[in-house]
């Protein structure tokens, strides 16, 4: 029997390497002449072609929700939004191949400078953003407008699984997992200082998916889930309890709002009646344009937070599945990828990538029909906004960086 692609009997085929530890930092996976061939495997100019065609369809579905959706929001401009992300799309896109084409593992030993970019960029939007609705999380552009802590989420990435790979033997299991915690909690904070909890949180769901895959011990994240549930409950019970509340009112209403909608629909759980309204009405297959709801305006962010509520009601059940089949199949790839890896600094990334994706997909998906509260999240490569596309493009390069280097040290090691 040959081996598919490579022209070598079954039986000479190497076996399969074995992850090795951290102090090594190297993993050998599964080598890809191993693979079975089919249309799941295959490259797309030699990258992953579902990655590739799935990000192109999402983004291009949401061109066209929003097209549809922001007509004549701007006078004179009846796509205004619409374009503007085709552009960011373009741009995006052009990313993904240019860092494709790079090899992820230089990363590695720029992880110090990533590190300290990344917090020198969510500091400086403290100093110079432009505030908005009491949030400075963006820093104005003649023709951008960039928000540093989307860009921080990949930085984060980048950086922390670096640092995961260091090992000193003067340091203990808990030093060494407080260190890596402290470097995620740091940048955290101070996005949440913006205020902007919603990317803080991802912040974390990364932090905490990186130390996983880097294989800190269970006991330790049963301990940091332990300090976060005290954490929680000094913010929202027992500070307001002693009369030194740390949340201001509408922050905590906003967080707790998805709990009773029904108790203030005109007020702090607004949105989310309206977006539920919005994808009830949809209905199996939409209501096309005769979704008033999101078209006349009484669901706010429906070109951002709320695109979710957008697609349920204008195309239905059958829209919300299709959108949600492109971000499974997404992540499936950023799992599948994990497992390809070169080395573990690559599974890491890989892993921190498909965490990005999965927490901002569910907590998005789930303060539009609410069952989470509204912390600003925006969809991935659907919400209309440039740094959140770009970022997002640039992520999956650096998952396309992973395949290739994976296909070409497969090739090396192929027996002749």
């Amino acid at each position: 029997m040959m081996e598919a692609g490579t022209g070598a009997p079954a039986a000479r085929r190497r076996p399969a390497g074995r992850r090795t530890s951290l102090a090594g930092g190297q993993a050998h996976p599964r080598p890809f002449e191993e693979e079975r061939p089919g249309i799941f495997e295959r490259s797309f100019f030699g990258l992953d072609f579902i990655v590739a065609v799935t990000a192109i369809v999402a983004v291009g579905f949401s061109a066209y929700t929003i097209a549809v959706t922001t007509k004549g929001d701007v006078p004179g401009e009846p796509y205004y939004f619409a374009i503007r992300q085709c552009i960011y799309a373009v741009v995006g896109i052009a990313l993904m191949l240019g860092l494709a084409r790079i090899d992820y593992s230089r990363f590695r030993e720029l992880r110090v400078g990533i590190y300290t970019a990344m917090i020198a960029s969510v500091v400086l939007v403290l100093a110079l953003g432009e505030a908005t609705r009491g949030s400075r999380r963006w820093i104005e552009f003649p023709f951008f407008t960039f928000q540093p802590s989307e860009l921080g989420k990949l930085l984060l990435i980048l950086a922390l699984a670096a640092f995961a790979l260091e090992r000193s033997r003067q340091v203990g299991e808990w030093q060494r997992t407080a260190r890596l915690l402290l470097l995620g909690v740091v940048p955290a904070g101070i996005v949440l200082l913006q205020p902007d909890l919603g990317t803080a949180l991802v912040y974390g769901a990364i932090t905490l998916a990186v130390l996983f895959i880097a294989g800190v011990r269970w006991t330790h994240f049963a301990a940091i889930g332990a300090v976060a549930v005290a954490a929680v409950s000094a913010v929202l019970v027992i500070a307001p309890a002693i009369g030194h509340p740390i949340l201001k009112d509408y922050q905590e209403e906003r967080l707790t709002a998805f709990l009773n909608p029904s108790s203030d629909p005109r007020d702090s759980s607004y949105q989310i009646n309206q977006s539920l309204i919005a994808i009830g009405s949809g209905g199996k297959t939409g209501r096309g344009d005769d979704s008033t709801q999101t078209r006349q305006g009484f669901l706010p962010e429906r070109h951002t937070d709320f695109i979710f509520a957008v697609v349920g009601e204008r195309f239905g059940f059958v829209g919300a599945a299709f959108l949600l089949s492109l971000y499974a199949l997404l992540i499936w790839r950023a799992l599948r990828i994990l497992t390809l890896s070169k080395n573990l600094y690559g599974s890491m990334i890989a892993g921190g990538i498909a965490a990005m994706l999965m927490f901002q997909v569910f907590v998005n998906v789930g303060m539009n029909i609410g069952i989470m509260p509204i912390t600003g999240i925006t969809l991935p490569l659907m919400s209309f906004g440039g740094s959140s596309i770009l970022v997002t493009f640039m992520a999956l390069g650096i998952l396309q960086s992973i395949y290739v280097q994976a296909r070409l040290t497969s090739k090396s090691r192929a027996p002749v």
